[in-house]
């Protein structure tokens, strides 16, 4: 089976629209998508601090393309999208070390990965206070006592942080990252194209 690999972070507005339009292209070509849950902050930290700077020193008409651009994607994709969200950038890590617990059941994880996309960047909610999180578990089917629980657990915080270094080592730099066929990589919702070519040359 075809797999694409996509390392992505919640608090990325161009992963929400990724993690939305991914899933019917993948199932097109019949691909398995392997999540593979980062936090984006360590990237930019380590390979990509040009990200701070340009939000410290915006350059206005660029800025104001972006965000046009942002809300163009976003109803080509059919998705309401705040933007920018009340709190931005928002600490995304407990929500992350969460897909991260979930990883083995992946329908379980992408709808809780839903969710939080969807509180985040569609209502505007601070993904980082439990108690936003406490009813996304629930409604995702989740204990919200033995989810915190299991996000709190050093395996699972290391984890994180070696899917982030691992990303780095492959060549990352940001939210979404996706690879087909192990190696060929591709970053951003607006790849999606060449992700399609992609699994269009493995037949």
């Amino acid at each position: 089976m075809k797999t694409i690999e996509c390392f992505f972070d919640c608090s990325s507005p161009w992963t929400y629209l990724c993690f939305h339009n991914l899933q019917p292209l993948a199932a097109e070509f019949g691909a398995r998508i392997r999540w593979r849950p980062i936090l984006v902050g360590g990237l930019f930290n380590t390979v990509n601090p040009s990200v701070y700077a340009a939000r410290e020193n915006p350059v206005p008409v660029k800025a104001a393309w972006q965000a046009k651009s942002l809300n163009d994607w976003a109803a080509l994709a059919g998705l309401r999208i705040v933007n920018p969200p009340p709190v931005f950038p928002v600490n995304s890590v407990k929500a992350m070390r969460a897909c991260l617990v979930l990883q083995d059941d992946p329908a379980r994880m992408t709808d809780f990965a839903r969710r939080v996309f969807e509180a985040y960047w569609g209502r505007g909610e601070d993904i980082s206070q439990d108690s936003v999180l406490t009813p996304i578990f629930r409604a995702a089917g989740l204990s919200p006592e033995t989810m915190f629980e299991a996000i709190g657990r050093a395996d699972i915080k290391d984890a994180l942080r070696g899917n982030v270094d691992e990303l780095i080592a492959r060549g990352g730099f940001g939210s979404p990252t996706m690879f087909v066929g192990g190696s060929d990589m591709y970053f951003g919702n607006d790849a999606l194209p060449l992700v399609r070519q992609a699994l269009q040359r493995q037949g």
